[in-house]
């Protein structure tokens, strides 16, 4: 059950439902508050999201050991992200990591949060390590740019879209023209307690998850539980590049993210869409793509963009033709959908190049 937010209480704020129920949709103007978002004048509440923190002497040396991802150098303030995976590769967890010297912070999603927090505890054995879920203390509110009033807060920098010491990028893209640089985001760590009284300190404007989420659809930045599946491998979503290190130690499902990497391709590729408005509606995530008439995939997340109009991520077939003009289908409904290549069909180890840890502005305990 989600938590309520103190934020509902604020004039105009209509409930959001899904993974971001307990916090507001928006607050009587979507696209304003996104506009507002995207300049720096506005912050979002994402207290939906679950806090799990791990404490102790052994918990970065442990977590690497467990993840994709390589933490064991994780310096105080550093942001980075990693992955649980099943042993067929296939991602069950994302976690944003932060550490600030003395715990881990893992910011997932909120119905993560409780299984999260029990299979790490499954996992302890004789290791220095403590596992608090401590969602029902801690909330998060992001932003685009670093919040001054916010400065003694602990905050999470999304390392998207550079690409980590041991990512790849599995998209042609080049970095600079990639649209996630539009989109630096900042993920604070509030007490629960002192959310609303942190956002009227800010002395900024509040925009609701639906302006939140078409800033990150524009990014083309995957969320866990829109784009994943119970078969996604990171490899479909471009998360290479962020939440995997291709040349660390074993870990569990090691094997398929080697093995996709250098000797095959990924079954399926995540693209952006750009929907015809014409209808002034929009389809529902889940809602099928085809091209002609064949099923090629699913919409993934869609949202309304405050220059581009209606826009979606979609995962779809590898071998779909880029060039083809796709269709969304919902309830009868058909919206032409022009595809942008995020994950290349031909992407593997010749697309990419790797870059650097990115590193908190502010980092605070």
């Amino acid at each position: 059950m989600s938590i309520k937010s103190p934020l509902l209480n604020r004039s105009g704020a209509v409930e959001a439902a899904g993974p971001d129920a307990g916090t507001a949709a928006h607050y009587g103007d979507p696209l304003r508050e996104q506009r507002a978002l995207a300049r720096g004048q506005a912050v979002t509440d994402l207290s939906s999201r679950g806090v799990v923190t791990v404490a102790g002497e052994d918990r970065l040396s442990w977590l690497n050991t467990l993840s994709s991802q390589q933490v064991t150098a994780l310096r105080p303030g550093d942001s980075t992200e990693l992955l649980l995976l099943s042993i067929q590769g296939r991602i069950e967890h994302d976690a944003r990591v932060l550490d600030d010297g003395e715990r881990a912070w893992l910011i997932v999603e909120g119905a993560e949060a409780p299984e999260l927090a029990a299979w790490l505890e499954r996992m302890k054995f004789m290791l220095r390590v403590d596992v608090q879920d401590v969602t029902a203390d801690w909330a998060v509110a992001g932003s685009v740019a670093p919040v001054a009033a916010w400065a003694d807060y602990t905050v999470w920098t999304d390392p998207w879209p550079q690409v980590g010491p041991g990512g790849h990028a599995y998209t042609e893209t080049p970095d600079p023209s990639h649209p996630g640089y539009e989109r630096p985001w900042y993920e604070y760590l509030i007490p629960r307690k002192d959310l609303d009284a942190a956002v009227s300190a800010s002395g900024l404007s509040l925009a609701g998850s639906m302006a939140a989420e078409a800033l990150r659809i524009a990014a083309w930045r995957p969320r866990l539980g829109a784009e994943t599946d119970d078969k996604t491998i990171p490899h479909e979503l471009d998360l290479i590049r962020t939440a995997v290190h291709l040349a660390k130690g074993c870990y569990k499902g090691q094997e398929t993210i080697a093995r996709v990497h250098n000797l095959g391709h990924p079954p399926r590729r995540l693209v952006f869409l750009q929907l015809d408005g014409s209808q002034h509606t929009l389809p529902a995530a889940g809602s099928p793509v085809k091209a002609g008439e064949r099923v090629v995939g699913r919409v993934t997340s869609v949202g309304q963009h405050y220059e581009m109009g209606p826009v979606a991520l979609a995962v779809i077939k590898r071998s779909v033709d880029p060039e083809a003009q796709l269709v969304v289908e919902d309830e009868g409904e058909l919206y032409a959908a022009a595809q942008e290549l995020i994950v290349s069909p031909n992407a593997g180890q010749a697309v990419g190049r790797p870059a650097g840890l990115l590193r908190s502005p502010r980092p605070r305990s």
